[in-house]
């Protein structure tokens, strides 16, 4: 068989090498930009939070707080176990003026924590009154009172079957109604209260403070987040305190309508009437 000759492959291999150098270019040119940029949106974002760490920037002094009546905090499993950061993160949410705080991590790292505080009697009534069982206690901290919860995994997807089991056991026993055709009817209402009659209930968090690194709440038990704003806040070990005056801040100039917006077109459609 006639072979071609080794400059002719030669000639032939040039265009794709060439082709793969300057691929490798725009990737690097690329990458170099973006990383470029991240590094600077960081360096100004770490810059606004110590400047407002010392109350330099005006609008981030005084914000209200009258719409976060609870607060939840989302924490890795493996950045809970730094009970250091925990602790200054608390006072730091205290000092702002926070009244009411969940705890959460996904394997329950915050709730053995924080165990021997809550299973004290002196904490007993502050969990009856909030109806959120023995995973609340009072904490005084840095001179300030602020009631905290802490959850985990268990109380998400244990919690929800051991209402669905409850609500069953109370139909079994002929304490619920049916409708006109005989079916079982469970409301909203049944499953809240089933939640909070086996320790899993609680109030629902104004605003969700997620730290670790994936954007998701993490197992967070859902039915207590219907009308939540979540924000991540980066790695525990990195958290500043001028990123919570922020996160505040921005909470505080949210408007959040709560269906009214549709309610109101359908009334303006004349559909409701």
């Amino acid at each position: 068989m006639n072979q071609s000759p080794p400059h002719v492959w030669m000639l032939m291999s040039r265009p794709s090498v060439i082709i793969k150098l300057i691929l490798g270019l725009l990737w690097f040119i690329v990458h170099l930009a973006i990383s470029l940029f991240s590094l600077w949106f960081d360096l100004i974002y770490s810059i606004e939070c110590y400047l407002i760490s010392f109350g330099l920037i005006p609008k981030y002094r005084k914000f209200q707080l009258d719409r976060l009546k609870h607060l939840a905090v989302v924490v890795d499993s493996r950045e809970a176990k730094n009970v250091a950061k925990i602790n200054q993160l608390l006072c730091w949410l205290s000092n702002v003026g926070v009244k009411y705080v969940c705890l959460y991590d996904i394997d329950g790292v915050l709730k053995k924590t924080f165990a021997p505080a809550m299973n004290g009697s002196r904490y007993g009534n502050s969990g009856k009154y909030l109806d959120v069982g023995a995973n609340t206690k009072a904490l005084t901290c840095c001179h300030k009172e602020m009631t905290i919860e802490c959850i985990s995994g268990s109380d998400g997807k244990d919690g929800i079957a051991k209402a669905a089991s409850l609500l069953c056991s109370t139909c079994v026993n002929g304490n619920r109604n049916t409708c006109g055709n005989g079916e079982i009817v469970f409301t909203e209402a049944d499953m809240s209260g089933a939640l909070k009659a086996i320790g899993c209930g609680g109030p629902e968090p104004d605003l969700l403070l997620v730290y670790g690194p994936a954007r998701c709440h993490l197992g967070f038990p859902a039915w207590r987040l219907r009308y939540t704003e979540i924000m991540h806040m980066g790695p525990l070990n990195s958290m500043k305190y001028g990123a919570i005056v922020k996160a505040f801040y921005k909470f505080s100039k949210k408007y959040q309508n709560f269906g009214k917006f549709v309610f109101s077109f359908l009334e303006n459609r004349n559909i409701l009437q």
